[in-house]
């Protein structure tokens, strides 16, 4: 090797030990260190996101007024809060706030204790409850109020709805129902029925048939919202 060719090596080596010094001492961001407004950032679910739902429940009843009972509800987190219309009384308001509890994964389970006021035609306060149980295909779910009304004691009433249904497709579901109200006239204290519904992502449609065995029975369509 020539004492020019050395001389290159030397300036060669020199530069190559520069470069490597100085990218040593640049900083670089591992992925723990990522600056949270870099595109490559990505936000986790939070688990402070609100859900809401909306569910219409149209009523044809033989021989009496039809009607419709709307119901709103929002939960965050343990928080849960509901508002009706027509389901204590026809032009009947009732607002709730209640505490969401559930755990579980083959046997999954939720209870929500509530209580609400109730104004309109029938004025009151209501203790009340809304839960599930699921296993499998199969779901229970029940929910109830007893009404204590503040303007005529002997209007006292304890309500109920509930559902016992099984899936047998991830979008059609069908089962049994029974109800006790006093929303309008029945010679039943606890109606009995059946259901059938189809469910598409976040839009349930149902069909009730209460008293089936009568000639004129009570049929309920619903639709429910979730987002």
């Amino acid at each position: 090797m020539t004492k020019r060719h050395s001389k290159i090596a030397c300036v060669a080596v020199a530069a190559l030990l520069i470069a490597m010094d100085s990218r040593a001492e640049t900083p670089t961001n591992s992925p723990a260190e990522t600056p949270t407004n870099s595109p490559s950032a990505e936000v986790e679910p939070s688990e402070k996101a609100w859900e809401f739902s909306a569910s219409v429940y149209g009523y044809i009843v033989p021989d009496s007024r039809e009607y419709v009972q709307p119901t709103l509800s929002a939960d965050h987190k343990l928080l849960h809060l509901e508002a009706r219309y027509n389901y204590e009384d026809i032009d009947t308001g009732s607002v709730w706030v209640g505490c969401n509890f559930g755990a579980g994964e083959k046997i999954a389970w939720t209870f929500t204790p509530m209580l609400g006021g109730v104004f309109g035609h029938t004025t009151g306060i209501a203790p009340g409850y809304k839960g599930s149980v699921s296993w499998w295909k199969l779901e229970l779910y029940s929910e109830g109020e007893y009404v204590v009304d503040t303007g005529k004691s002997h209007n006292d009433f304890f309500y109920n709805w509930s559902e016992l249904t099984v899936s047998p497709l991830e979008w059609f579901k069908i089962g049994m129902v029974t109800q006790r109200t006093r929303l309008y006239h029945t010679d039943r204290d606890v109606q009995r029925g059946v259901l059938a519904g189809l469910m598409f992502k976040h839009v349930d449609f149902t069909t009730y048939v209460l008293n089936p065995d009568e000639s004129k029975p009570t049929v309920v369509i619903a639709a429910a919202f979730h987002f």
